[in-house]
């Protein structure tokens, strides 16, 4: 049960890059040991964060076998897999060996903006044919589409639909989510601004981009959420809250990038349509960082 399986804190971690914008492998396996090191409670691959949508085909299978090893079953992974065309994706499942991963992260399709009806089609035609459970990701910002309360309950139902990684900005539609989904029905946020919030309300926790930074301090944010002690978790949350700001005022992830770059863990790389942040905003990451994590 991915209600179980996934809670607490999840990492959209990000894929780094060369100089010479191939992938860099060793500083992926760094920042995966330092995720799992840090208390992280599972790894999420291929995602938005993780720049998937500028990766080959060839080249998100080897991220996610390099992911896959380098845990070695240590933290339980989900991978993302998603798109806008739903016999793709189909097509998709099988490009990778999911005996090892615990679900499958699929996005609601983007662009072409399907109806309520359409979102519920494509994700029941998902479900049919996953090999793994799915879990929703619904994040209107980026899809030009929300998927509504209705139509997620709804999903519910199915016995491989596990869960729903929820990052529309309004709170009347999580707290509706939350009051009719089934006991065994996985709701994270994607949202780290806001996810003190949405778990007091009943989240189960988050799928982060924060956490790729802050792995320890934010796990720990979300553990005394999680245990109801939220005066130990605003603490530790107050210490991130203009991180956050940095980290989404241009772009993600080239915000999250700016941040692993100044802890010398990456370099600051990603690919075109994407850029690093400009020269002021990386002053900012930078003095912010020396104040408060240095």
């Amino acid at each position: 049960m991915l209600r179980q399986t996934l809670k607490g804190t999840g990492v959209a971690i990000v894929t780094p890059f060369k100089k010479d914008k191939s992938i860099d492998f060793t500083a992926l396996e760094n920042l995966i040991d330092i995720q799992i090191g840090g208390g992280i409670d599972y790894i999420v691959t291929l995602g938005t964060t993780g720049e998937s949508v500028v990766l080959s085909a060839a080249e998100k299978v080897e991220v996610f076998n390099c992911t896959v090893n380098k845990v070695n079953g240590r933290v339980p992974i989900v991978v993302g897999i998603g798109g806008n065309n739903t016999a793709a994706v189909i097509n998709d499942f099988g490009k990778f060996d999911l005996s090892k991963v615990v679900a499958i992260l699929s996005v609601t399709p983007y662009y072409n903006k399907p109806s309520q009806e359409g979102l519920y089609q494509h994700y029941m035609a998902l479900a049919d044919a996953a090999p793994k459970p799915i879990l929703l990701y619904n994040v209107p910002g980026r899809t030009g589409r929300n998927m509504t309360a209705a139509t997620t309950l709804r999903l519910s139902n199915h016995p491989n639909i596990g869960g729903i990684k929820e990052a529309a900005p309004e709170m009347a539609q999580t707290v509706d989510i939350l009051k009719g989904r089934p006991n065994d029905f996985l709701v994270v946020s994607g949202d780290d601004e806001i996810v003190m919030a949405q778990i007091a309300c009943g989240m189960d926790g988050v799928i982060s981009v924060a956490a790729n930074a802050f792995p320890k301090p934010f796990g720990d944010m979300i553990r005394y959420c999680m245990a109801g002690d939220f005066s130990m978790a605003k603490r530790l949350n107050d210490l991130m809250v203009e991180g956050y700001s940095y980290m989404y005022e241009e772009n993600n992830p080239s915000g999250i990038k700016a941040f692993l770059f100044e802890q010398g863990l990456i370099e600051n790389e990603l690919r075109l349509p994407l850029v690093p942040v400009s020269d002021g905003l990386q002053q900012r990451i930078h003095n912010y960082m020396q104040k408060y994590f240095a």
